[in-house]
């Protein structure tokens, strides 16, 4: 066995932030070094890979494996692009300035592994009672894709977790409850024509922005009915349109028009109901409309990622403990959406609680502080003494 390599937090930041793991390359050079780092200290890994094989999760288990209530600590290793966002420094170099860290990933969120892995050695140091077990994802970013096939390895091979830790940005507060998230690609296909002769054309961007303003109704309706829980901000189902393509000139009835779209549900709203009710307006009332004029027109919508809420579990013991470890008297909610989730989805307790700001995520000059680093570092030699059995 290799001598144990032993990284400070900070350090390990540094090593983590260098790996550029956007969504759309590899994460496999990052999963070999957490590997190697492991083994270093005598912990097996085992790796969750994509179809193609150039991705891949990675699940580690300190202490005794076949022990019901571990801990897992999860995150995700893929970050968001960097192109086009103007950056004071590097990305993928961590920079120190006014007591913060800046890189891409900092804040969402390689940090919390970082802080994470760099605590094996304090895990490992009594050796745990309770075991800790490490779940690390690739494809969040795009959807919450990798998590899926790990979480369903855990179920099959291990017993049932305590709870499990999503370390995305929440402040180091403990998060019970956020939106779900569903996105989709909708496209229009109509029928081009001279811009003078409309009665024989389709436009395709008339009807997609009929699609639309039917979203912007349904947006309406869902402020209306509100957040009964009073907990989420803003405090109601929210949908957004992100993206529009379509048109090739002026003088032209456009043939195509596409539209990116979300809606992001309250944990305890039907999470199918705006889709239903989108793809009922567009077969029943606009298509019929459409090839009344020209019958190859179509209206063609797409999931493009799939979420979860999570809801609060008042009164769980692994929220309980998390609680403890984190040092809060109570639990906050969000409107973005993790993997968590995905974990409540499968019957395994869960929370988020991480450091960092969600308001750094995805922006150019991400960071997060030192005293978050400093906080999470405390709330890892808490749940050390903890796994360990003193007293916490």
């Amino acid at each position: 066995m290799p001598a144990p390599h032993y990284f400070t937090p900070r350090e390990m930041i540094e090593r983590l932030i260098a790996f550029d793991t956007t969504s759309h390359l590899s994460n496999l050079a990052l999963v070999d070094f957490v590997e190697s780092y492991l083994a270093s200290h005598g912990v097996a890994s085992r790796r969750v890979m994509n179809e193609d094989g150039t991705k891949a999760n990675l699940f580690a288990t300190l202490g005794p494996a076949d022990q019901p209530g571990g801990i897992v600590l999860s995150g995700h290793t893929d970050v968001v692009p960097v192109e086009g966002q103007d950056w004071s420094s590097d990305p993928f170099l961590v920079v120190e300035r006014d007591g913060k860290l800046y890189g891409r990933g900092t804040s969402d969120m390689k940090s919390f592994i970082a802080v994470a892995l760099a605590s094996v050695p304090a895990f490992l140091k009594d050796g745990p009672k309770v075991p800790v077990h490490f779940a690390l994802s690739y494809d969040e970013e795009v959807g919450c894709l990798g998590v899926r096939p790990m979480i369903e390895s855990i179920i099959r091979t291990l017993p049932k977790p305590q709870v499990v830790i999503v370390g995305e940005p929440s402040s180091m507060k403990v998060v019970n409850a956020h939106k779900g998230i569903q996105s989709y690609n909708t496209k229009v296909t109509g029928l081009e024509f001279h811009s003078s002769q409309t009665h024989l054309g389709v436009s395709a961007i008339q009807y997609a922005a009929e699609l639309i303003s039917f979203l912007m109704q349904l947006a309406g309706e869902m402020r209306e009915r509100g957040d009964a829980s009073g907990r989420f901000s803003p405090p109601y189902t929210t949908i957004s349109v992100g993206l529009i393509k379509g048109g090739t000139a002026v003088n032209i009835i456009p043939k195509s028009c596409s539209f990116l779209w979300e809606y992001r549900p309250l944990p305890d709203a039907d999470p199918s109901e705006i889709i239903t009710r989108f793809n009922a307006f567009a077969a029943e009332d606009v298509l019929p409309r459409m090839r009344a004029v020209f019958p190859g027109a179509q209206i063609e919508t797409v999931t493009r990622a799939q979420s979860p809420g999570l809801g609060a579990m008042d009164g769980d013991p692994g929220e309980t403990l998390v609680m403890k470890l984190a040092q809060c008297n109570s639990a906050e909610a969000v409107s973005y959406n993790t993997e968590a989730g995905l974990f409540q989805l499968a019957d395994i307790p869960t929370v988020v609680c991480g450091p960092g700001d969600i308001a750094q995520a995805h922006k150019p000059d991400e960071f997060v502080e030192l005293s978050q680093i400093a906080e999470c570092e405390r709330f890892m030699k808490r749940l050390a003494d903890y796994v360990s059995g003193r007293p916490v």
